[in-house]
């Protein structure tokens, strides 16, 4: 009998702590398979960040390294520059990246750090008990905006791609979404590209993946999906925001 899918050996057998339908397992799984696909899990050293992926250092089959809240591309700028040959990646939600992580995030992209970055946006703050983030939408409702985000006191949502993208370091950026087949290949061809910008040399890569949080949300896995669709996709489109090799060519 042929093997039709298998789990890849880019993740352990460890059970992950995420809520029912939590999409950081589908994002987990892409990583891992592009990883072993590449044949660089033993030389890839990837930064835990302080959020729902605190504990990513237990669920990666290669070298991991944990770093204090927001402070991911910092350590993997230091990892990077002393050990030039491996590959170093961060896996970053956005309350750890975007809010106290903004300074680390976009002085290592402006530098052009030769690092890959997997940014989860799921609008919200997970671990903490759903308060609103630097990506909470206008009019969304959270902890900490019961009556939902009013910009003339919040102020806007962070666009990361389109931010750094107008930065000259960036050698790609790209908004990915896992909420149907079509769209977790498209993910996992965007988070291939961004490893293998870095084997090649060409400089800083951040993947944005926007994901569900269905516990914070109040919503059931399905109507957590819905929602990302119809709110998440319009305000954050979908597509490559900076590829320099496109720009070169």
């Amino acid at each position: 009998m042929s093997i039709v899918f298998q789990k890849t050996k880019g993740l352990t057998d460890a059970v992950t702590h995420y809520c029912p339908g939590c999409t950081h397992g589908i994002v987990h799984r892409l990583v891992g398979e592009v990883l072993e696909e590449l044949g660089v899990l033993g030389t890839a050293v990837g930064v835990a960040p302080v959020g729902c992926s605190v504990m990513a250092y237990n669920y990666f089959s290669c070298d991991m390294v944990q770093a204090p809240h927001g402070r991911a591309p910092a350590v993997a700028t230091g990892l990077k520059r002393a050990l030039p040959d491996n590959v170093v990646f961060t896996y970053q939600g956005d309350g750890d990246l975007a809010a106290i992580g903004t300074a680390e995030t976009v002085h290592a992209a402006t530098r052009g750090e030769n690092i890959t970055i997997i940014f989860i946006n799921n609008a919200i703050y997970g671990m903490t008990g759903g308060q609103m983030a630097p990506t909470t939408l206008p009019g969304q409702v959270t902890q900490t905006t019961p009556y939902g985000r009013d910009v003339n006191y919040s102020g806007y949502p962070v666009r990361v791609c389109e931010m750094l993208s107008t930065l000259d370091g960036v050698a790609y950026a790209e908004r990915v979404s896992v909420n149907n087949v079509k769209n977790v290949n498209a993910a996992k061809a965007a988070i291939k590209k961004g490893f293998e910008n870095q084997i090649n040399k060409k400089g800083f890569s951040i993947i944005e993946v926007l994901s569900t949080c269905s516990t914070n949300w109040g919503m059931s896995p399905t109507a957590a999906m819905k929602w990302l669709e119809d709110n998440m996709m319009p305000y954050y489109p979908l597509g490559v925001y900076k590829d320099k090799s496109k720009e070169e060519a």
